[in-house]
């Protein structure tokens, strides 16, 4: 039964707003009246196929436009919401019903109302949620479709939900390592070009009357200035070309994957994309394979949630290895750009029988190993900036005061 979203007025003549399921529009409003509330508005709820057939023209300006319902620590919320009422004995549509009921906001409501009328219409949990691939992905529904089929739904939810939540967790610090190094950057680029591009030129007024030669610092200084003042503008040009040539540029899969491999092999950022890539995968594979999903589709969907296009090859390239009878542990020790945590984790857990334990661990291991790099690196990067840039702000205050010094010198 379709699921339509209303405005209507009571008797007192406030508005109120919420989705109701009928058959049809008029059925709404006929519903709305038996309520004594006078309808303004009704319309369906949006569902995944609406959005298919709006892929042009307007539907995919709104698509481009507009926000997710979910972020990625909704969504986790979500999950875990929906894992405590089914875990707790209540059926999956009471369960939509009461999550509809506490939405947030009228975008939640219209979609998990979508969600339960599908539900209500005899389709599986994970088909409803396939038909909102913008926020659902499709580990996410395979997942739960795992989970609808081995009869542990709650379960699969609640691993489902400690899966977000630790990604979340990870994402998150290693947000805040990289925030204050970017702010600092950001703050001295923005002193160093107004030094330069204003404070240095009015200076220069000061010796523009002078026949003495200038320091060669001074002199370099002006130049800079004026190379600022003159092509500023081309050169911000040019690197925001230069960025979008190489954004569109890593479209190109090739491209895109050699980047990548080059990434890898960088000192520091290396091995914190190794690590996070790994940690990621790892953890994927564990939660599908304790879902109940073949091993071969476990690692197609762990393979497609790799950022690292290189990475991702040889994930793929390790799923063809297992397909020809490969143990996984063998498969991953073959490719060096995952750690070798992976595979040693992975064949204890095929020898002791325990395959998304050791897994899980392994990914436990990585994350935690990428959250202490992170927190190093951010640790050593805020003192060499500050450093660096009271390095540039002393160079052009030497270039501005020499020539003071020079001609105190030469009255004594």
């Amino acid at each position: 039964m379709p699921a339509y979203s209303f405005e209507a007025l009571n008797s007192q003549g406030q508005l109120r707003k919420g989705v109701m399921e009928a058959d049809t529009a008029r059925a709404v409003r006929g519903l709305l009246r038996a309520q004594a509330l006078v309808p303004l508005l009704v319309e369906p709820v949006s569902t995944g196929h609406a959005h298919a057939a709006n892929a042009t023209g307007f539907g995919l300006s709104r698509t481009l436009f507009t926000r997710r319902v979910f972020n990625g620590t909704g969504l986790a919320i979500w999950t875990r919401q929906l894992a405590g009422l089914v875990s707790s004995g209540l059926p999956l549509e009471r369960a939509l019903t009461a999550l509809t009921e506490e939405a947030e906001n009228d975008n939640q409501r219209n979609l998990v109302a979508a969600l339960r009328a599908e539900v209500n219409a005899g389709a599986p949990f994970a088909r409803a949620l396939g038909q909102h691939p913008r926020e659902f992905s499709d580990i996410y529904t395979a997942v739960i479709g795992a989970g609808e089929q081995s009869g542990n739904l709650g379960l699969v939810l609640e691993r489902l939900a400690d899966d977000l939540e630790e990604r979340q967790n990870l994402k998150a610090q290693l947000v805040s390592a990289a925030l204050y190094p970017a702010i600092v950057t950001l703050v001295a680029i923005v002193i160093v070009l107004f030094l330069v591009g204003y404070v240095v030129p009015q200076v220069a007024n000061v010796y523009a009357g002078s026949k003495r030669a200038l320091p060669f610092l001074t002199v370099a200084m002006l130049g800079l200035s004026s190379l600022v003042r003159v092509y500023g503008w081309l050169m911000l040009l040019t690197i925001i070309l230069v960025a979008i040539g190489g954004r569109l540029a890593l479209r190109n899969d090739s491209v895109r994957e050699n980047f990548d491999a080059m990434w890898l092999t960088l000192p520091l950022l290396g091995k914190l994309s190794r690590g996070y890539n790994a940690a990621r995968f790892a953890g994927t594979l564990s939660m599908l394979a304790a879902a109940g999903v073949p091993i071969l589709k476990a690692l197609q969907a762990a393979a497609q949630t790799l950022s690292n296009r290189a990475m991702r090859a040889d994930a793929l390239d390790a799923l063809v290895l297992v397909r020809e009878g490969a143990p996984l542990a063998s498969a991953m020790a073959q490719k060096k750009r995952f750690p070798g945590l992976v595979s040693m984790f992975a064949r204890l857990g095929e020898q002791t029988g325990q395959l998304p334990v050791m897994l899980q661990r392994a990914a436990t291991q990585l994350s935690t190993d990428v959250q202490r790099r992170a927190m190093q690196l951010a640790t050593i990067l805020e003192p060499l900036l500050i450093v660096a840039m009271g390095l540039v702000v002393m160079l052009i205050v030497l270039a501005v005061l020499l020539p003071i010094i020079q001609l105190n010198q030469l009255v004594r």
